[in-house]
């Protein structure tokens, strides 16, 4: 994928996530490179503080955008490299809801 191609219609990127990484600097595929998803996902954080960023559709999507597939399939290493460049805790699971007797 060539450098100067937009985020904004990669796998994993609509309209939110490219707007929030626009306004850190990351616009093209070159910027998201050059940068890496973790150091992008800091920016991300730092610039929206009290805001909650999920790693899964920030950090693991910038990888997936990068790599052309869904960031749920990267795999468990790929996720923990992630999570260790950019200091950041595992997701915890969400539990499915009890129903109500």
């Amino acid at each position: 994928m060539r450098d100067d191609v937009p985020l904004l219609g990669l796998k994993n990127i609509g309209p939110t996530i490219a707007a929030r990484l626009q306004a850190v600097g990351v616009e093209t595929v070159g910027d998201l490179r050059a940068a890496g998803p973790a150091e992008v996902y800091k920016r991300v954080r730092a610039a929206h503080p009290g805001t909650t960023i999920p790693v899964c559709y920030y950090l693991y999507s910038l990888q997936g955008a990068l790599d052309g597939e869904h960031w749920d399939a990267l795999s468990p290493a790929v996720k923990e490299r992630l999570l260790q460049g950019a200091g950041a805790k595992r997701p915890t699971p969400v539990r499915p809801k009890r129903a109500k007797r």
